[in-house]
């Protein structure tokens, strides 16, 4: 089939790869525009628009996608089919109805749980077991067209929403390979989701990384790993940031006031509504990244110093 590939961050990359590699033709790829980056404020390409142009494909950067001009440009393509990774925007009525066989999804959640911006993180945060990826037909609705083919992976005890968010990305390239081999060879259909088990991933922003000692050590460890890498863990001590990396549940250490600090020989306990945690590393204000153990021995804790 004729493809044009929408995505944009590193998590589009396995899949566009995968594509590349196939029976299929990658005509064109559908990516956000140029952004500032970096202390000089550069506009930099997309991973995905760096990729495809790497390996000689049209790149398309619309500002919105319903611009006349990419409308025209997607009917002059005439792809058989969109596959779509982590694109970052809404996809009108006209562009839908472009493609043959429409445009297809692959989201990172077993749908229609977790339907939204921030799924894996959402199942990280939630304590899900088990979470996967799936492939479906895009319509107006917000993540609810009928699903192709879905994909199944455990949430392990450690992970943060980037290790997950990896994994899934690769396996979901395999997914929605066998979605595009699928659909040209006519043995695939789309079934409709059920209605019952809707959730939905609303994003995580600055704020929703900010750690509340006043909660229970599970909840600390599932907010600070599913905010791991982006948009980041943080709590204040003394009235300026500190960025925060996964923390452990220490079960078997004495109960401690929330937010209480107490350094050990190699490690840094902190109070929680339950049991303590043990901080991983810690990146204070305009500082590295740093065990906190070393960090603890350079602040000179005082009286009633803690985190909040």
């Amino acid at each position: 089939m004729r493809l044009v590939f929408a995505g944009t961050p590193d998590t589009a990359l396995p899949a566009l790869t995968a594509l590349l590699g196939s029976s299929h033709e990658v005509v064109a790829v559908v990516t956000r525009p140029d952004r500032p980056t970096g202390r000089g404020r550069r506009l930099s390409a997309s991973p995905v628009a760096s990729l495809a142009a790497e390996a000689g494909v049209e790149v398309l950067k619309p500002a919105k996608a319903r611009d006349p001009g990419f409308l025209g440009r997607l009917r002059e393509i005439a792809p058989d089919c969109c596959p779509v990774v982590a694109y970052g925007a809404l996809l009108p009525r006209e562009a839908l109805g472009i493609p043959r066989h429409g445009w297809v999804n692959l989201h990172f959640s077993l749908l229609p749980a977790w339907r939204g911006a921030a799924p894996v993180q959402r199942a990280i945060l939630h304590g899900d077991d088990v979470t996967g990826a799936a492939t479906f037909q895009i319509e107006e609705g917000l993540d609810t067209g009928p699903v192709y083919g879905v994909l199944t992976e455990p949430i392990r005890p450690t992970d943060t929403s980037g290790d997950l968010l990896g994994r899934l990305a690769v396996a979901g390239a395999s997914l929605l390979l066998d979605t595009m081999n699928g659909i040209e060879a006519g043995v695939l259909e789309p079934r409709p989701q059920p209605s019952e088990g809707v959730s939905h991933a609303a994003k995580l922003g600055p704020e929703d990384g900010r750690v509340d000692w006043g909660s229970p050590a599970l909840h600390i460890d599932r907010l600070v790993r599913a905010c791991t890498p982006a948009p980041g863990a943080w709590t204040n001590f003394r009235d300026t940031r500190v960025k925060l990396g996964p923390v452990r549940p220490a079960p078997g250490a004495d109960k401690l006031p929330p937010g209480e600090i107490r350094p050990g020989k190699n490690e840094v306990l902190v109070g929680t509504a339950t049991h303590p945690v043990a901080l991983g590393e810690v990146q204070p204000q305009g500082k590295r990244r740093m065990a906190a153990a070393d960090w603890i021995r350079g602040v000179n804790l005082v009286g009633k110093d803690a985190l909040h």
